[in-house]
């Protein structure tokens, strides 16, 4: 059996994932990343996009906007490897319908956008980027196989 690492993704609301995976390649402020078995320390910033893990050659894609991970050696030897998300989405949670309201509420945020008087940014840019990932990952999975 090859190395695997342990991959855990929580967000504020709820745990998302758990388990022992072979690969996981992110977005981070810096670039993407993918991290394999024995990856050295890190902690690092991540930037809005998709998390795909690998596991027993299945894909496992989730949509992340903002948040953090950490890579560090375990006791027991193991990879771990910590995401800390504000918001991630499993692709498979994200139907057609949701996919349409996103579309509809970036729409919706942009034209808010226009009345200044009006408009929190900080909470129209969290909002319209949401939106946007929800949309661009959705988009990028729609044909792909993927693990549910």
């Amino acid at each position: 059996m090859s190395k695997q690492l342990k991959l855990k993704i929580v967000t504020p609301e709820k745990l998302l994932l758990d388990e022992m995976v072979d690969q996981v390649s992110l977005p981070t402020k810096q670039g993407e990343i993918t991290v394999l078995p024995d990856h050295i320390p890190l902690i690092a910033e991540l930037a809005s996009g998709d998390i795909v893990s690998l596991v027993n050659g299945e894909y496992v894609p989730m949509a992340v906007v903002g948040g953090f991970i950490e890579v560090k050696k375990g006791e027991d030897g193991v990879t771990n490897v910590a995401i800390l998300a504000d918001f991630a989405l499993h692709v498979s949670e994200m139907n057609d319908e949701s996919i349409e309201k996103a579309k509809a509420r970036a729409e919706e945020l942009r034209k808010q956008a226009e009345n200044k008087e009006v408009v929190d940014y900080e909470h129209f840019a969290t909002e319209l980027e949401r939106s946007l990932t929800r949309v661009k990952v959705a988009d990028k999975w729609k044909l792909k196989k993927y693990r549910k």
